[in-house]
């Protein structure tokens, strides 16, 4: 389906929902409890970067770069069909930039089917991003707190998943102050040739993927209505929450390498726990905050590491980094990663919602992976101003990372760091 075809179709709800404060939704009982409801949300990027050394554009050397894209585009619709039966669907892509403009792929992200048998259980099938591990596994790229999800967590993108979204089936539910998910997942066909020495995702038959998580919320409980409600990266003071949470992520034979010419399998194996705090600290004046602190012990096998760079088009690159603003993200090791905002008092600019909430934060990732020689942290300082919640906000972030050189010993330290600065806009019409 073309995104044209999509936007037509939502309009079309929007004008029989007129009713209904232009709100994109089709209300099947009086009550409202069933319902058809659609969005579109795009996320739009100016952006100044350093590039990594060596970095090209179609051949030629560029060691810095300002551009504009689209980060991402979704376009939904949801289905409450009957009080236990709810299907989800999810269109779009991301990285919309200068290197495929034209050749973008708007696929099809989740699709999906929900039977709750009662809040304390329900099972589901389809293409999902259900996984266990972290909220951040399944995270909300609508209400995030810093600019870009934190991109570690999402282990296998793109590699032996779809964005990280695959087919699969999942258990659910909430009891009492506990909330649960199991997920098993066809892994996508994926793999290369294995090589002496290196770790990489084995050409083989692949093996089901298993992943739970589980919360206790000592506050608030948050939706686990999709797998992205629960995934919330700030509630800007809308809700109290203090989560505890743990999981695990497991596939046998992910992996392989070459050793002494024999084909040597590894298991992927993963787990993390983590707090969550989002409350309010002074409704009169509007201010909140927002802090997350987790830990990620993940095994892809020996030294196995990945570079990479959100919404990267360019090639060459003289460091270990490669191109553009890639860096050292993910790999056997471990990664202690730390979240702070603080929401602003309304008033801070002295007149209270002149232009809307404001609030400055903080992400840091600090790794430490078999394959480097010396710790990878990589820091991101932000501000969110939001006009209308997280359906329209306006962010600025700094982003600051490593940059890996083989010494003369052969280790792999950091030689310099790199920069970026991102604007970017987020709107959604739901």
């Amino acid at each position: 389906m073309k995104p044209t075809t999509f936007v037509f179709i939502l309009l079309f709800i929007s004008n029989l929902c007129s009713a209904q404060s232009d709100k994109l939704k089709i209300n099947l009982d009086e009550s409202g409890k069933t319902y058809i409801k659609g969005y579109i949300r795009g996320q739009f990027w100016g952006r100044y970067n350093d590039m990594n050394p060596g970095t090209t554009i179609n051949g030629e050397p560029v060691t810095n770069k300002f551009d504009f894209s689209i980060r991402r585009l979704r376009m939904g619709v949801t289905a409450q069909l009957s009080p236990k039966l709810y299907v989800n669907s999810l269109f779009g892509g991301n990285n919309i930039n200068l290197s495929n403009e034209k050749a973008f792929a708007f696929d099809v992200l989740d699709l999906n089917v929900e039977y709750a048998f009662s809040d304390q259980f329900a099972l589901g099938m389809g293409e999902s991003s259900w996984d266990g591990l972290s909220r951040w596994t399944t995270r909300s790229s609508k209400t995030l707190m810093s600019m870009d999800a934190p991109l570690f967590s999402l282990l296998t993108i793109d590699k032996n998943d779809d964005l990280g979204r695959g087919l699969g089936a999942w258990a659910k539910g909430q009891i009492g102050k506990f909330d649960y998910v199991l997920s098993l997942k066809n892994p996508i066909s994926f793999g290369v040739e294995a090589k002496e020495g290196v770790t990489d995702f084995a050409l083989n038959n692949p093996r089901v993927r298993t992943s739970a998580y589980a919360k206790y919320e000592f506050l608030d409980n948050e939706s686990n209505k999709t797998a992205y409600s629960g995934g919330t990266g700030t509630y800007i003071g809308e809700k109290k929450i203090f989560n505890l949470g743990a999981g695990f992520l497991y596939q046998a034979k992910m992996t392989s390498s070459l050793n002494n010419g024999v084909t040597k399998y590894y298991d992927f194996k993963n787990w993390a726990t983590e707090l969550f705090y989002d409350v309010p600290l002074n409704k009169e004046k509007g201010t909140a905050i927002t802090s997350y602190l987790g830990y990620f012990d993940t095994d892809f096998g020996p030294n196995y590491i990945r570079n990479l760079g959100a919404n990267d088009y360019t090639s060459g690159g003289t460091s270990f980094n490669g191109s553009g603003n890639d860096f050292p993200m993910m790999g056997t090791g471990n990664t202690v990663f730390f979240q702070f905002g603080y929401l602003l008092p309304k008033n801070f600019l002295g007149k209270e919602n002149l232009i809307g909430k404001i609030q400055p934060n903080i992400a840091i990732q600090y790794s430490n992976f078999e394959a480097l020689d010396q710790s990878m942290l990589v820091y991101d300082i932000g501000v969110n101003l939001f006009f209308k919640g997280h359906s329209n906000k306006l962010t600025l972030n700094y982003q600051n990372r490593p940059i890996y050189l083989a010494n003369t010993l052969g280790e792999l330290k950091v030689d310099e760091r790199k920069g970026q600065i991102v604007l970017q806009y987020q709107i959604e019409i739901n």
